[in-house]
């Protein structure tokens, strides 16, 4: 079965970094769309940030603070954090999609990122 594999959450203050990863198993991340989404109790789970072969994607609070990457080699999917600010706190969720075949949509299991000062 497709299963993804995230870590890297923490506890850190404002204007701190985190980089956070998303290990991929039965999944070639290069072939799919790959992304962040975080969700903060009480809210909407939001995407953060994708990836495809030729693109990506972020939501407009991050954009410039955060950066989504890939390394094929590893087939693992990172997602590095700058400037965090308390608004970033949240459980992120990395989600793999094939929307051809061999089709899916894979969750992990959520790390927490919680910034505070």
């Amino acid at each position: 079965q497709v299963q993804l594999v995230e870590s890297g959450g923490d506890l850190v203050q404002p204007g701190g970094s985190l980089r956070l990863s998303c290990a991929a198993f039965r999944i070639i991340a290069s072939s799919s769309i790959m992304g962040w989404y975080r969700q903060a109790p009480g809210k909407e789970r939001e995407l953060v940030a994708s990836i495809t072969s030729g693109n990506t994607n972020y939501t407009d609070s991050v954009k410039g603070r955060f950066t989504i990457s890939r390394d094929n080699a590893k087939n693992t999917v990172y997602l590095q954090m700058n400037s965090l600010k308390p608004e970033d706190t949240a459980v992120y969720y990395c989600n793999a999609r094939r929307m051809t075949y061999p089709r899916y949509d894979a969750w992990g299991q959520g790390t927490q990122v919680t910034v505070s000062p």
